[in-house]
């Protein structure tokens, strides 16, 4: 018999335990990913937020999976999927296939307001959470130089929309880092005095979580100086401002966490899928 081929789109923690608990004996593995490093997610957050540096939640994938026999890595962006004929065309070559094992994890919505995304970035990659980080640590600078008054409580306003646990995270963690970390760093300002509102639409905060979870979250928020408002919908964002229904906030930081959506990859692959692809 022939050995079957297994192709692998994507080592996130889908496709890594994949590859790590598979008997690949019988198999000839293909993995596939554009990037060269398996990234732990839930932590982004600590290095958007300057607890961490990039290199401690990223490990070469090659590293991970050299020692298992009969698989091979490619570095490589999938820019199509033919079931019919089982094949995967990349930027660089295509693959045929067996078995296809579909990985590639998700990104972030904005809920078709795509141009936000350039005044509110999401927080999917390492080189997302280096830019947060940086324009955070910037704004602090151009704070302490500045004569101007309401530039100065502009840039130490941070905005971080939807109350899932990454928005969660990232308030409490950017209120830590203000109220903790840096105060003794300045001369002209006060990091204590930066102003961090979390905003969600819907009623409460974790609203997949119990009610009694929700507002523990919420008050420990609180408790840390974030300003947590729900019920409250963003019309639009634009450089340095959120629009709401009732007040435009200016802020030198704003975070998106609202939403996220299947990899686009999805929508080429001729099956029936739901709205978030």
């Amino acid at each position: 018999m022939s050995r079957k081929r297994i192709v692998v789109l994507g080592v996130g923690f889908g496709g890594l335990e994949f590859c790590k608990n598979l008997d690949t004996t019988n198999y000839d593995v293909v993995v596939i990913d554009k990037r060269n490093h398996h990234l732990f997610q839930p932590l982004l957050y600590q290095v958007a937020t300057a607890c961490l540096s990039g290199p401690e939640i990223a490990q070469p994938i090659r590293s991970i999976l050299h020692h298992i026999p009969n698989l091979t890595v490619y570095l490589d962006e999938v820019t199509d999927i033919n079931l019919a004929d089982k094949k995967i065309f990349c930027r660089q070559r295509e693959f045929a296939y067996d078995y296809l094992v579909i990985g590639m994890g998700a990104k972030t919505s904005y809920f078709g307001n795509d141009a936000w995304e350039k005044f509110a970035p999401g927080l999917k990659t390492l080189d997302d959470a280096v830019t947060i980080r940086q324009q955070v640590l910037m704004n602090f600078e151009e704070a302490e130089n500045t004569m101007d008054t309401e530039l100065r409580k502009k840039l130490m306003t941070i905005v971080v929309i939807g109350g899932g646990p990454t928005g969660v995270e990232m308030a409490g963690a950017f209120a830590e880092l203000s109220r903790h970390a840096l105060p003794k760093d300045f001369d002209h300002i006060d990091s204590r005095d930066t102003k961090i509102i979390l905003i969600e639409a819907a009623p409460r905060i974790f609203m997949h979580l119990p009610e009694d979870l929700s507002a523990c979250a919420r008050k420990q928020l609180e408790g840390l100086g974030v300003t947590v408002r729900t019920n409250e919908k963003v019309l639009a964002i634009r450089e340095g401002e959120v629009q709401l229904e009732k007040e435009t906030i200016q802020a030198g930081t704003i975070f998106w966490s609202a939403g996220v959506a299947a990899n686009g990859i999805t929508k080429k692959l001729g099956v029936k899928i739901d709205r978030g692809g």
